[in-house]
């Protein structure tokens, strides 16, 4: 009531309120028809987005500051956890490159056993290393092969580079070897050069042999190769043994002091060849060549 008796009483109020929004409206589109066009109000916009900068980063700041209290506030026990989860992959990931360089390695080795068994006309069987006696003067070894296999007692063992040692005991599936470094092995062996025949002997040094039965004037030298002769009939004959690395001739002495670095590397080798030959041929499961 009283809204209508103003409104009766300014007759001329409502028509000029309804003036003013229409010129609002045509300022408004007129400004943004030449702003369109020739980007007049760009400067005014990039004044207003200035002006407008230190609010936005003040309403921002309650986040920002939520987030890094959040951030700061990491119990110390979950980055423990962390730390400790990434330990165990770190290891578990070296612990994998290990067990892949040891493969490797042992892939190496079974390449070039294959490869000496292409070279060699007698039966083998490649056989593993279980054990090796932690007695420093005792030079002897287990491997995973026995009687089952065709294995016997004095049978010879080479690997890749040449003899190893020969079968001592062998049992029902393992067997127990003595390396040529030993002071209890003795084995007939040739110098390649000229078939110089003599005998070598263990001195207790995993890299070092003997030939104590050289005489001063023997024609033997540095370098020579020293393979197997075939006497005794444990070995076959022309398996490498050791190069001879020193020849001492001692006047007086009906005998030269000469030693010899063994072809294998006893102390490296894993696994070894089994030499079948003559009446004892390997079992079929043991892989005649």
């Amino acid at each position: 009531m009283v809204a209508s008796r103003e409104n009766r009483n300014n007759p001329g109020r409502i028509p000029a309120l309804g003036l003013r929004v229409l010129g609002l409206i045509f300022i408004s589109i007129l400004l943004m028809y030449f702003d369109n066009r020739n980007n007049h109000l760009d400067t005014v916009r990039k004044s207003i987005n200035a002006a407008m900068y230190p609010l936005r980063v003040i309403v921002d700041a309650p986040a920002r500051l939520w987030g890094w209290i959040g951030a700061s506030t990491t119990s110390r026990g979950d980055l423990e956890l962390e730390l400790g989860r990434l330990k165990s992959e770190r290891l578990l990931t070296n612990a994998r490159l290990q067990k892949l360089n040891a493969l490797e390695a042992e892939n190496a080795r079974l390449r070039a056993l294959l490869e000496a068994r292409s070279k060699v006309r007698d039966q083998v069987r490649v056989a593993e290393i279980m054990a090796v006696d932690a007695n420093p003067f005792d030079h002897s070894l287990v491997i995973d092969a026995g009687t089952r296999e065709g294995v016997f007692d004095g049978q010879a063992l080479v690997d890749a580079d040449g003899v190893v040692g020969q079968v001592i005991k062998a049992g029902l599936m393992t067997s127990r070897a003595m390396l040529i470094s030993d002071t209890d092995h003795a084995l007939p062996v040739e110098v390649n050069r000229n078939g110089l025949r003599t005998i070598v002997v263990g001195t207790g040094t995993i890299d070092s042999l003997s030939l104590p039965f050289i005489v001063n004037n023997a024609d033997i030298r540095v370098g020579d190769l020293l393979v197997t002769s075939g006497l005794g009939g444990a070995f076959p004959s022309g398996y490498p043994v050791a190069v001879v690395d020193s020849v001492t001739r001692i006047p007086q002495e009906p005998y030269a002091d000469v030693t010899a670095r063994p072809s294998a590397s006893l102390g490296e080798v894993r696994e070894v060849m089994l030499i079948f030959s003559g009446d004892a041929p390997p079992v079929e499961e043991g892989g005649d060549e």
